[in-house]
């Protein structure tokens, strides 16, 4: 397809044919497409996702809170396959009405509690169980300084980045090289940052941590977007490299990385989560697709 130059028309009208790989999961318009009720399990927090970067942060956190020792952080986490658009039902709007995963349910009150936005979810838990979010007040705003810096960034890597670069119906010079630009200037922030610290807050892993790596530390370890790594020449970032290898070593982080994840290595495929020995028994190595 050749790149013409495009004109906006008087009023814009949504073309469902136009959105590239992953069209069918966007659209102008909010609500419920059909009614189906979010299951609820056992455990006081209740997390409807799937291991996408924001997914991850969320099963990150709560697998590192029950390391420390947080035994009320016990959670379901079931599976929401948003290219069947499970996201789209009625419970999982009533949970977060901007019908993208993740979305948590606090069932540990009196009264159900909502959240949702990955980011909050996690000031959400550290500020219940008094975790991984310092208590000095310059230390907590620093790192909540980098939460929210994250979560106004990932659009820019994953959103404009990762879309123009590998799911867009063709490529395009402009965008390609517009988003390029401005995730290797993110990923210099972080780079410059990182050169003379462990984390982002500091010498304390926290919650700031938590919600970038699965973004900027997969991208320069791991890659993604096909071909990407490589296109942005990831190597050359070596102190995120360092921070996000450190991280990923967690074991925490590789358990919380496995859950609501369908795709690549079975045994590191964990569809469903209710118990923390389902990562012995559960995983999809173990039981098949066919009973995910």
């Amino acid at each position: 397809m050749s790149q013409e130059e495009y004109t906006p028309p008087e009023v814009w009208t949504w073309d469902q044919e136009s959105g590239g790989r992953f069209a069918s999961i966007n659209r102008p318009v909010a609500g419920a497409t059909h009614d189906k009720e979010l299951p609820v399990g056992k455990h006081p927090f209740q997390v409807y996702s799937l291991a996408t970067p924001n997914g991850q942060k969320v099963t990150i956190m709560l697998e590192e809170l029950l390391e420390a020792g947080h035994s009320g952080a016990e959670y379901d986490a079931w599976l929401i396959k948003i290219g069947d658009g499970d996201q789209f039902g009625s419970g999982f709007v009533a949970a977060n009405p901007n019908s993208k995963i993740p979305a948590m349910v606090d069932h540990s009150g009196d009264e159900p509690i909502r959240v949702f936005e990955s980011g909050n979810i996690l000031l959400y838990l550290a500020e219940k169980f008094g975790a991984f979010l310092p208590t000095d007040h310059a230390a907590r705003t620093e790192a909540l300084n980098w939460l929210f810096w994250l979560q106004g960034s990932a659009p820019y890597l994953g959103g404009g980045f990762g879309h123009f670069y590998a799911y867009a119906p063709f490529k395009m010079e402009y965008p390609i090289n517009r988003f390029a630009m401005e995730v290797k200037r993110q990923l210099d922030v972080l780079d410059r940052e990182l050169a003379d610290k462990t984390f982002l807050a500091g010498d304390e892993y926290s919650i700031a941590d938590m919600v970038t790596v699965p973004w900027y530390g997969r991208m320069v370890t791991e890659g993604a977007y096909e071909e990407a790594k490589t296109f942005l020449s990831a190597h050359e970032y070596k102190n995120v490299i360092r921070w996000a290898e450190t991280i990923f070593d967690r074991p925490a982080v590789k358990r919380g990385r496995m859950v609501n994840a369908t795709f690549g290595d079975p045994s590191q495929q964990l569809h469903e989560r209710h118990d923390a020995s389902d990562f012995e028994t559960r995983t999809q190595d173990k039981i098949g697709d066919d009973k995910a």
